[in-house]
């Protein structure tokens, strides 16, 4: 079987947390090694690093959010919104993948999957945030 591009990668991970926040809002009980084998069959260590980080961190990820949502909250946003907003501020924090090319993925996927204006909030977020740490290592 093809290794998967990490383009591809974040299209599950995105998968894996929505299924996973869907599950937690209906109150379903989950093991989250078996989401991430139903959607990713192939054990890969980016898939499973960022979903449990995201899983871990999902508290700090989501007050952060919240902070850059221009009076909004993540909650509000869609499960899908919530999901590529978690995993790319997760990678943008603890990842050692290019902030540019994290931000690019966010969008991407907020392309497919998500309309204008949300695709431009989480570009906000995600703007700021990288802004916020580029400001905070000089």
């Amino acid at each position: 079987m093809k290794q998967l591009t990490r383009t591809e990668l974040r299209k599950n991970i995105m998968t894996i947390l929505y299924q996973i926040n869907v599950y937690e809002l209906n109150k379903i009980e989950f093991n989250v090694e078996d989401v991430i084998k139903e959607v990713n069959p192939i054990d890969n260590e980016f898939v499973k690093d960022v979903v449990y980080g995201v899983i871990t961190k999902k508290e700090e990820l989501d007050s952060l959010a919240n902070t850059y949502l221009n009076k909004w909250t993540i909650d509000r946003l869609g499960n899908t919104d919530q999901s590529i907003l978690r995993m790319s501020i997760y990678e943008l924090l603890y990842t050692k993948t290019p902030e540019i090319v994290v931000i690019n993925e966010a969008i991407e996927l907020a392309k497919l999957y998500s309309d204008d204006d949300v695709k431009n909030m989480i570009n906000g977020v995600l703007d700021k945030i990288y802004k916020n740490k580029v400001d905070n290592h000089e």
